[in-house]
């Protein structure tokens, strides 16, 4: 669909984008996201924030799709283990949702 020709043509490849976004939210030092947004040049791009914080607090984009990287998301399963999170978390993401927060994202 669209989005997954948006992602493709943004980052080269699925896979490009997923190591991109998996890196955001591994890196990210303490708690907070990682994001997939639309930015305010209609562009797809990965960001990450602090703590509770998201991309339209700050102006910079729309999300798409967010990761919680904060400990209580994966802890119990994962315990430190931020970047084995972050690769199950790809069998979760509702596709069809994002597909919609894409297209509202845009207009």
């Amino acid at each position: 669909g669209a989005l997954g020709e948006a992602i493709q043509s943004a980052f080269g490849s699925f896979d490009a984008f997923k190591e991109k976004f998996e890196a955001a939210g591994a890196t990210r030092f303490g708690s907070g996201w990682a994001w997939l947004i639309v930015n305010n040049q209609g562009q797809l791009e990965v960001a990450s924030t602090p703590n509770q914080d998201n991309p339209v607090m700050d102006g910079s984009g729309k999300p798409v799709i967010g990761c919680d990287v904060w400990e209580h998301a994966y802890y119990l399963r994962y315990q430190n283990r931020r970047p084995d999170y972050m690769k199950a978390w790809w069998n979760v993401v509702d596709w069809n949702a994002a597909a919609v927060n894409y297209e509202a994202a845009k207009a």
